[in-house]
């Protein structure tokens, strides 16, 4: 029903910047709380950033925050991650992920991954030193 297509991974220097966008499709995007999240080799798959329905609301987990901005464009149905003064640690797959909001009133960021209903194919981010 929903196809979430991430893209803008790739190989950057440490200190540079990249932004991950996520396209979705299939159902109405506005219904959705959307997430970025990252896996490294032999780490469990964490939340990075979350954005409520409309926008409003955000959540970073601590590591990144003042590095990484998530925002949505409900017009384009499009998620974004910009991604700034990235280190190595910050290597891993990136996923996009899509959690469908049964409470009309709920415009809080989801970071419980097993509440997210879809997931991207996730797109690669390697950070050199």
């Amino acid at each position: 029903q929903v196809q979430l297509v991430e893209s803008g991974g790739g190989v950057v220097q440490a200190g540079g910047s990249l932004r991950l966008s996520c396209a979705f499709s299939g159902l109405t995007f506005s219904m959705f709380a959307m997430g970025w999240f990252r896996q490294a080799p032999g780490k469990e798959r964490e939340c990075v950033a979350a954005i409520g329905r409309n926008g409003a609301n955000t959540y970073y987990t601590d590591v990144v925050k003042g590095r990484f901005t998530i925002s949505r464009d409900n017009a384009k149905n499009t998620v974004y991650l910009q991604m700034n003064s990235l280190k190595p640690d910050d290597t891993a797959v990136y996923y996009c992920a899509a959690d469908r909001i049964s409470r009309i009133f709920d415009f809080s960021a989801h970071t419980n991954r097993a509440e997210y209903d879809y997931w991207g194919q996730g797109t690669q981010v390697t950070v050199s030193s």
